[in-house]
């Protein structure tokens, strides 16, 4: 049989179907289109402020690093002096690092105060919002309020506070915003403030987007999966959450079990080791593109597991995520026995 006879006979039903050929076609050309747009990048990069919070480790520290080779005036907001040391003898004499707690408005406004002076008249390219904290994280009946409020004045509090104050240099320079949430600010997995916070950094960055559009300004928002970071150590939410524990009530303790502790962190240990990612750099890629772009998506979804299971999981019936939250943590033991 000759190879010929296929292809002519694909070819002779996409002509004999008129409307089929014109979708394949149609969305060919969009994918082409989109992947030509998608690729255009702005000039200029030494010319070009960016300022990143939470550059102390993680995806702050590396977006320092890879920004400051490609010749942008990177300011780096850390939280502590040997986070801003250890960056400084890492990066070029052009990086700035400055002390920032994202939850004090009167270090920010300092931090707005040394931006001004080192952009002057050209603005401020880049705001990155990328300080975050994640614990404490456990079972909601665990927490009180302040556990809630630790994490929500950091992650968005925080977040909304450092844009509020930023935005007249942003405006200067019709920069960009780049807001980092979460998929779990699409699906809410664990108890705390963690996915509280980011579903309202969503929500802020959604608003803040169509509100300065009208300004030039571009927001786009980081979706990142899971990844190995200070977020993400063991080691820090075993901590918390034994501490949680440890200030039950004994009637709240028997109704988990004796056991429940040791069986939530053997399960949580065992999903962060499967499902975190080593390569943070799927991350700053992100938050890269988002800045040099000529055209910047409205979201990134960073790393394989965001794109391909938690954000598509996110658009199913609650039942079905349900089902794979209660696969990865252990049951009450109250629960067991109904």
């Amino acid at each position: 049989v000759s190879v010929v006879d296929p292809v002519k006979g694909f070819v002779e039903v996409l002509l004999s179907h008129l409307t089929l050929t014109c979708v394949l076609l149609l969305a060919c050309f969009a994918a082409v289109h989109w992947y030509i747009r998608d690729s255009h990048r702005v000039g200029g990069f030494t010319q070009k402020h960016v300022f990143i919070t939470g550059c102390d480790s993680g995806f702050g520290n590396l977006l320092a690093r890879q920004l400051d080779r490609k010749g942008f005036r990177v300011i780096a907001g850390c939280l502590t002096e040997k986070g801003a040391t250890d960056l400084g003898a890492a990066t070029s004499p052009r990086l700035k690092t400055l002390l920032l707690n994202v939850t004090d408005s009167v270090s920010i406004r300092r931090a707005v105060e040394f931006v001004r002076r080192e952009v002057g008249e050209r603005g401020l390219w880049g705001l990155v919002n990328n300080a975050g904290r994640s614990v404490p994280i456990g079972p909601t009946e665990w927490m009180q309020l302040e556990d809630f409020t630790k994490v929500l004045n950091v992650n968005l509090i925080g977040v909304i506070d450092v844009t509020l104050q930023f935005l007249p240099l942003l405006k200067k320079a019709k920069g960009r915003v780049v807001n980092v949430a979460s998929i779990l600010g699409r699906l809410s997995l664990i108890g705390g403030g963690y996915s509280l916070s980011k579903w309202g950094v969503e929500a802020f960055s959604d608003s803040l987007r169509r509100n300065m559009h009208h300004f030039g300004i571009k927001v786009s928002i980081i979706e990142p999966g899971f990844f190995k970071t200070a977020l993400t150590s063991l080691d820090l939410i075993e901590v918390e959450l034994k501490r949680l524990w440890a200030g039950l009530p004994n009637d709240v303790k028997d109704s988990y079990g004796a056991t429940y502790l040791d069986d939530y962190m053997r399960m949580q240990s065992f999903s962060m080791n499967i499902l975190c990612c080593q390569d943070i750099s799927k991350v700053t890629w992100c938050m890269e593109h988002a800045l040099t772009a000529q055209y910047p998506r409205t979201r990134y979804g960073a790393g394989w597991d965001a794109k391909l299971f938690w954000i598509p999981l996110s658009y199913l019936p609650s039942f079905v995520s349900d089902f794979i939250v209660s696969a990865l943590l252990p049951s009450p033991k109250d629960t067991r026995k109904s």
